[in-house]
């Protein structure tokens, strides 16, 4: 695959053309969530090492960002702030572009994770949340908690079992936020369901673990919810 420039002038030319379209945050929360569908399955296929597919998946989201480009800036964006964090992700795509052609899957994933933080710093910004950032949320509460993935942890020890219960509490707190900020569709999903229900079920045994003082129960319940919180990430994140 060539490196292509084009989509940096093209998505400059973009943004000026969309200044004669309405203001519509919906419209362009649409238009990226498009390009993210796409990104997601280009880190999907990084997990497989098909370099054919996850080079197709980065032309995909190319194309689906510069529909994003044709959606005047809502007015809810700082425009500076705006214009820095999509000429960032431009870059982003032509560096993904770049690290497939010279076979490095750490670039490319480390691009394309860093367009999801342009977009979730942006919203952030302006005190905008979907599902996605939702979801990022999710993943950084359970960060939280694998911290505590330890056979020797010491339950015993002041504090432990307090930290431990509002860490989860917290993640389960995060969990029922994106259950209820999920479109209907989504949220009825099958695929959906299975994986807020599935890590909300693995989270009602950790209170055991803590009565119990059970490292391993504990292990083998956080190496459960780890399993559906990748997958959320990778289907909604």
């Amino acid at each position: 695959m060539l490196v292509r420039l084009g989509p940096l002038v093209l998505f400059a030319a973009l943004l000026a053309a969309g200044a004669a379209k309405a203001d519509d945050l919906a419209d362009f929360n649409a238009a990226v969530e498009a390009a993210a569908a796409h990104n997601r399955v280009a880190i999907g296929y990084l997990r497989t090492g098909n370099k054919d597919l996850v080079s197709l998946e980065i032309d995909r989201l190319r194309e689906a960002w510069q529909r994003v480009g044709s959606v005047k800036r809502p007015s809810v964006f700082d425009q500076k702030l705006y214009v820095k964090e999509m000429t960032d992700i431009a870059m982003r795509l032509v560096t993904a572009d770049m690290m497939v052609t010279m076979g490095k899957p750490d670039g490319v994933r480390a691009a394309l994770i860093g367009m999801r933080d342009d977009l979730y710093d942006l919203r952030t910004s302006a005190h905008i949340e979907v599902l996605a950032d939702c979801v990022k949320d999710a993943n950084t509460a359970m960060a939280a908690l694998l911290a505590f993935d330890d056979h020797k942890l010491d339950f015993a020890r002041p504090g432990v079992g307090a930290d431990l219960a509002a860490k989860a509490d917290a993640y389960g707190a995060t969990l029922k936020r994106c259950d209820s900020m999920a479109s209907a569709s989504v949220r009825e999903g099958p695929e959906f369901r299975r994986l807020i229900d599935g890590a909300q079920a693995s989270l009602t045994f950790i209170p055991k673990a803590i009565a119990e003082h059970d490292a391993n129960l504990l292990h083998r319940v956080l190496d459960e919810m780890r399993a559906f919180d990748n997958l959320l990430a990778f289907r909604f994140g």
